[in-house]
Order: C-alpha cells, then sequence, then structure tokens
C-alpha cells in the first residue's frame, strides 16, 4: 500500500473517530439535559448504578437534590414558627399597652396635680406601642410572612394620601408640607409604599423644626423617584449609610421621639418592589430622601 494510501485510511479513521466521539458526547449531553429536566420537575430518580462518571454525577445530583429538599423543609418549618412567635407578639403585646394608656388617661384626670408624670407616662407606653409595631412589620417581612404584590400604577393618590395625613401634624408645627402634582407612575405594592413613604414624611415633619417639608415623584426611563425634602438640620455626611440600619439613630435624632426603625423599615419595602433608598444631606442644610421605584 503505498504513502498515499496510509494517509487516506488515517485521515477516515479519525473522522469515524470523531464522529463516534460526537455521537457519544451528544448522548452524554442529552442525558444531562434529561436529568436537569426532572430535576426541575422534581422527578429525578438515578438511572445508572455502574462506575461511569454519568453514573457518578447521578448520584451526586440525587443526593444534592435530596440535601436541598430536606433544607427548603426546614426552613419553611422555621418560617412558619417564626411566623407564629410574630402573631403571638402582636397579640399578646396590644391589650397590656391599651391598658397601660387607658389608665394613664384615667389617672390623668383623676389626679391633675401627677400630670407631669402621667404624660411622661403615656408618651413611654406609645412610645413602646410604636417599636412593637414596626419591629412586627419589619419581622413580617424578613420572614416572608408579608408578601409585596407590585402592580403598574399612578404615584399622585397614593401621595396625595400620604401626605392629608401629616397635614394636621405639619400644621401644628407651623411647617409647610408641599406636594408636587406629578403624573408619574410605577410598579409598586400600593400599601406597602404607602406605609415607606409615611415614615419619611414622619421623620421629615419629626426633625424640622422650622421651614417646609416638600413631596415630589418623578419618572425616569427605568425607575420613578419619589422625593421627601426638608429643611432640618440634616445628616453629616459619615451617618448617611448608618441611617437605614436598625435601631440607628443620628446625633440630630436625639432629642426627638423615635426608635429608629422606620428607616429601616422603608429599605425593606424598597428592596421587596426590586427598588431602593438613598439619603442626601449636608449639616444645616436639610436632608432629601429618595425612594426609587421600577417602572416595570
Amino acid at each position: 500500500m503505498t504513502q498515499t494510501g496510509y494517509l487516506l485510511l488515517a485521515v477516515l479513521a479519525l473522522a469515524a473517530l470523531a464522529l463516534w466521539e460526537r455521537r457519544r458526547m451528544g448522548r452524554l449531553l442529552r442525558r444531562l439535559d434529561r436529568m436537569l429536566d426532572e430535576a426541575a420537575r422534581g422527578e429525578f430518580r438515578e438511572a445508572v448504578f455502574d462506575e461511569s462518571l454519568l453514573s457518578a454525577m447521578e448520584t451526586k445530583l440525587a443526593h444534592y437534590l435530596s440535601a436541598s429538599a430536606v433544607s427548603t423543609r426546614n426552613l419553611q418549618e422555621e418560617k412558619d414558627k417564626i411566623k407564629a412567635l410574630i402573631a403571638d407578639i402582636s397579640h399578646q403585646t396590644k391589650t397590656p399597652i391599651a391598658n397601660v394608656l387607658l389608665y394613664t388617661q384615667l389617672l390623668e384626670e383623676q389626679a391633675p396635680e401627677c400630670r407631669e408624670y402621667t404624660a411622661a407616662l403615656g408618651s413611654q407606653a406609645r412610645k413602646l406601642q410604636s417599636l412593637i409595631e414596626s419591629l412586627v412589620k419589619t419581622s413580617r417581612l424578613e420572614a416572608g410572612v408579608l408578601v409585596l404584590r407590585p402592580r403598574p400604577g399612578p404615584l399622585g393618590p397614593m401621595l396625595e394620601e400620604a401626605v392629608g395625613q401629616f397635614a394636621p401634624k405639619a400644621a401644628e408645627k407651623g411647617l409647610e408640607l408641599t406636594l408636587e402634582p406629578t403624573g408619574a407612575e410605577a410598579v409598586f405594592d400600593p400599601k406597602w409604599t404607602a406605609e415607606a413613604v409615611c415614615n419619611l414624611i414622619d421623620n421629615a415633619v419629626k426633625y424640622t423644626p422650622s421651614g417646609c417639608v416638600a413631596v415630589s415623584a418623578r419618572s425616569y426611563e427605568l425607575f420613578s423617584r419619589i422625593d421627601v425634602a426638608d429643611t432640618g438640620p440634616g445628616v453629616a455626611e459619615e451617618e448617611l449609610e448608618k441611617l437605614f440600619q436598625r435601631f440607628y439613630r443620628g446625633g440630630a435624632a436625639s432629642c426627638a421621639e423615635g426608635v429608629g426603625v422606620g428607616l429601616y423599615l422603608v429599605r425593606q419595602i424598597a428592596q421587596g418592589q426590586g427598588g431602593y433608598v438613598k439619603a442626601f444631606s449636608r449639616p444645616g442644610k436639610g436632608a432629601k430622601f429618595s425612594l426609587f421605584l421600577p417602572r416595570t
């Protein structure tokens, strides 16, 4: 046989080997694809019991899925326990706090000379009530007990209701509370977004001794932004990121009522809807909190 013949046979052998390898890889990939489909449907079972690499992979995948199922079940059980605990705390604390407030009011009526002490007692009871309510809300969100249900809609009506809720409090302090007309829209959960906006307005009114609080909203290509700006004492730059931590209260907030949970709740609500919140401020120049919500 000539050299050309040998070369031709070698080429044919390589071609046959390449074709066989391609078919073998095709079968392997199709088998892996079926394995992943079955795993996604929760129907995966080991089918090959030998010493091949595919058999070892099936065994590892089966072990992983089994462990994952156990982990998911344990996680759900923990969430159920947390849900029950939160419900118990919420239920068991409502009546005692309500009674404390009631008896404080009765004591104030019966003993006017103790008004200074009853006022302090009532203030602390309301602070405790606010703290428990905020903690219950954040815990429910974190545990997945409460699910945010964003849907497309205009922001204007929700903002009008939130501003109207705090108008009396702002007027009592001599503050100007304004809402800029807006046609902005977003994908948001109306109830929980209103909770976040109310927390921002409440903080602005609470920590602004004089001047104004302005609420506005505008749309961009991907997000809509809700701004709550005030003319209060402002926040130092190094404190801005800390504001959204649980129980953190800045230096300017030390003389006002609060428990340091409101802004943490705002961030949880924003993140739960695919959005985020940012703070902009300089000491003595007021502060602006911006809540960004997706448009799609």
